[in-house]
């Protein structure tokens, strides 16, 4: 049963999320908000890899997913981002976890069953796949989003890997 780590990379805010793994059940863990203000970036990213640092050490995660930078209009933006990723991928690398990456297209494919979905729908889906209740902040329901990604896109894999044969004729 394994513990996957889902991370939303921000430089103001990184959002994870964590969910176990039982067979084709996806359980709720604990999600939440590195919230880094509005210092220096240098400073930010160290509370990046800080905070996370603490969330892998209290919960020792089997597995990491971790979304792509998406590179919109705004340059300056990308690179703040891609920083912050790179603070993320440091504390998950310090405790010799693999890191898995999705693009955000990815991730809406996974878990509202379209690439383009909305914001406000992947919350919906997120909080009906993981029976949640409560209200989720945005970045930590993306978070989860990520990681639901990984546990399904792993697990189709292994069914693929698993399959004894395959045939080119069609039903009919």
């Amino acid at each position: 049963m394994p513990l996957v780590l889902g991370i939303d990379p921000g430089s103001r805010v990184t959002g994870y999320g964590l969910i176990d793994v039982q067979g084709n059940r996806l359980c709720f863990v604990n999600c939440g908000c590195i919230r880094t203000g509005g210092g220096a970036l240098p400073s930010r990213l160290k509370k990046i890899f800080d905070e996370l640092s603490q969330v892998l050490e209290r919960y020792q995660p089997s597995q990491v997913a971790i979304e792509e930078v998406f590179v919109g209009r705004n340059a300056a933006s990308a690179l703040k981002l891609g920083q912050a990723r790179g603070a993320a991928m440091a504390a998950c690398l310090r405790f010799r976890l693999e890191v898995s990456e999705y693009s955000a297209r990815q991730v809406k494919q996974a878990v509202v069953g379209a690439g383009a979905a909305q914001k406000g729908q992947v919350q919906h889906m997120v909080k009906a796949l993981l029976g949640i209740s409560d209200t989720l902040a945005e970045d930590a329901a993306d978070a989860l989003a990520v990681a639901i990604c990984h546990s399904n896109t792993k697990k189709s894999l292994i069914n693929m890997a698993g399959a004894k044969s395959f045939s080119r004729r069609r039903l009919r």
